[in-house]
């Protein structure tokens, strides 16, 4: 029988107003014992009025900021975690709730002390453009793994999930997207137990609000060899 183990799941949020509400009702009506905790990093549309009504509510905890980037919203949610996995998902439903189970379930196992959600594990919807982001993930990827002698598929992915020991032992310092390498960089240099899992990918253009752009990309090669070098 698998341990029942609290989660906390981190909501780094920024003008998500179509899709925060529907996040919190579709992680809310997960199994088992479980945490929200909401950084609003500054959004400028009507976000911070609908996570109002969530505020009150139990095991719900949100937080707003100035806007300083997803890395910043994410280090500022990991001191007020209660649970024994942390899992980061992303407010604008590219990342479907329906995958936590399996993203947590060799955590709970006791096989994993990091689990990726890989967008590039097949198995699970894709949606199918911007094949340059592809081009560019398969890179870093290619680069994350000869620095650090893994096989990770997705180091862009934003979906993790982490013992909660290691998660706050990895020291994060990137403001923004370039947290995603700087975790797959941290945890896999220190040899951790890192698992893929295959998940579902609803990805968005820059015109239905898509953020990251080639400039993070670019910032992802430095952060890899950065945390390679560093001692």
């Amino acid at each position: 029988m698998l341990r029942c183990m609290k989660l906390s799941v981190i909501i780094p949020t920024f003008n998500e107003e179509r899709t925060i509400a529907e996040v919190l009702e579709r992680i809310s009506t997960l199994d088992g014992p479980k945490q929200i905790i909401v950084v609003d990093d500054g959004s400028t549309d009507s976000t911070r009025t609908l996570l109002e009504a969530w505020r009150d509510r139990d095991d719900v905890v949100i937080i707003t900021q100035p806007n300083r980037g997803k890395g910043a919203a994410i280090r500022t949610a990991i001191p007020y975690v209660t649970g024994e996995i942390a899992l980061i998902q992303d407010a604008d439903l590219e990342y479907d709730p329906v995958d936590i189970p399996a993203l947590v379930d060799p955590i709970r196992r006791g096989v994993a002390d990091v689990v990726l959600g890989s967008r590039l594990s097949r198995g699970r919807p894709q949606r199918a453009y911007l094949f340059w982001h592809l081009v560019g993930n398969r890179f870093l990827s290619l680069i994350a793994n000869v620095l650090f002698n893994t096989t990770v598929s997705d180091i862009e992915t934003g979906y993790k999930a982490f013992r909660v020991d290691v998660l706050r032992s990895l020291e994060l310092r990137a403001n923004d997207f370039a947290i995603e390498p700087e975790i797959v960089a941290k945890v896999c240099k220190r040899k951790l137990r890192v698992y893929e899992v295959p998940i579902a990918y609803y990805g968005r253009t820059y015109e239905e609000g898509k953020k990251i752009t080639w400039r993070d990309g670019a910032k992802a090669v430095w952060v890899l060899f950065r945390v390679r070098v560093r001692s």
